[in-house]
């Protein structure tokens, strides 16, 4: 990604959050997977979780967006205590989650993936069908929203780069009336030009008010778009730093584990 990618920070400190967890774990069994993590984001705000694999990400994703019920802890969803018991309520709640897989059908075209279960239709009764031409006029404004502009609507989804198909499922959630977007390791398989277009759609959504949750392992991406830096360690939050407050080395540090690593050298008298 180019060093002189900027993004407008808009965090607002005084504003309520959206999803707040307090003190969230989450058991399988004798195994803690999230073992007492508090976390929230704001409208307008990206929040990231950066982790390691096996920091409890997935987890905590599941956690968030309705999949799992935490073992212990609250979640509130515009200071209400929420009760997701699927991740259809969560959705329809408002909290869209893009996963790495992006559930996307190659064959089929950008207009029929974008509406996949949801088509606008025309006519009643046995002459109701699905109104294309709304479909994809709507499918067209809105990547174009997101900077894309597609060859046609017909295009088939299998002809977009990856950073192409975040970009459509990002626009798809924010359509469908996303209150907060949770992002799961959404620059992980991309290459530096495709990273920085997804980074600037991030960017494009925050600006609309909605609240992002960034999940990564990548520290410089983070850094580009992140208003606030939650960093996840076997299962437990070490802590949120705002921009400017924490340093790419020392959130990469946190990362992986440097605290543990510092005591292990001391106990070893630095030999490892």
């Amino acid at each position: 990604m180019s060093e002189d990618t900027t993004f407008h920070h808009g965090n607002a400190p005084e504003t309520a959050p959206i999803v707040q967890m307090k003190n969230i774990e989450k058991h399988f069994g004798n195994i803690i997977a999230l073992a007492g993590v508090s976390f929230d984001v704001r409208p307008g705000e990206c929040h990231c979780l950066l982790g390691d694999n096996g920091a409890g990400k997935s987890t905590f994703i599941k956690t968030m967006s309705g999949v799992h019920k935490p073992t212990k802890g609250e979640i509130l969803f515009e200071g209400t205590p929420m009760d997701f018991s699927n991740p259809r309520d969560a959705m329809e709640a408002g909290i869209a989650t893009v996963f790495q897989d992006l559930a996307m059908i190659p064959l089929m075209s950008v207009t029929r993936n974008f509406f996949m279960g949801r088509e606008p239709t025309k006519g009643n009764g046995l002459a109701r069908r699905f109104d294309i031409e709304t479909a994809n006029e709507v499918c067209v404004s809105e990547m174009r929203k997101m900077g894309i502009n597609l060859r046609g609507p017909d295009q088939a989804v299998g002809t977009l780069s990856g950073g192409e198909r975040q970009t459509v499922a990002i626009a798809r959630a924010v359509y469908f009336g996303a209150k907060v977007l949770i992002l799961d390791e959404p620059t992980s398989a991309l290459g530096v030009r495709q990273t920085s277009n997804v980074l600037a759609t991030i960017d494009r959504v925050r600006k609309q008010g909605i609240g992002v949750v960034f999940i990564s392992h990548n520290v410089r991406h983070a850094l580009a778009v992140g208003d606030r830096f939650t960093v996840l360690n076997r299962g437990k939050t070490l802590g949120t730093a705002r921009r400017g407050e924490i340093s790419p080395e020392e959130l990469q540090d946190l990362m992986a584990g440097g605290q543990e690593m510092a005591q292990l050298e001391g106990s070893l008298g630095g030999t490892v």
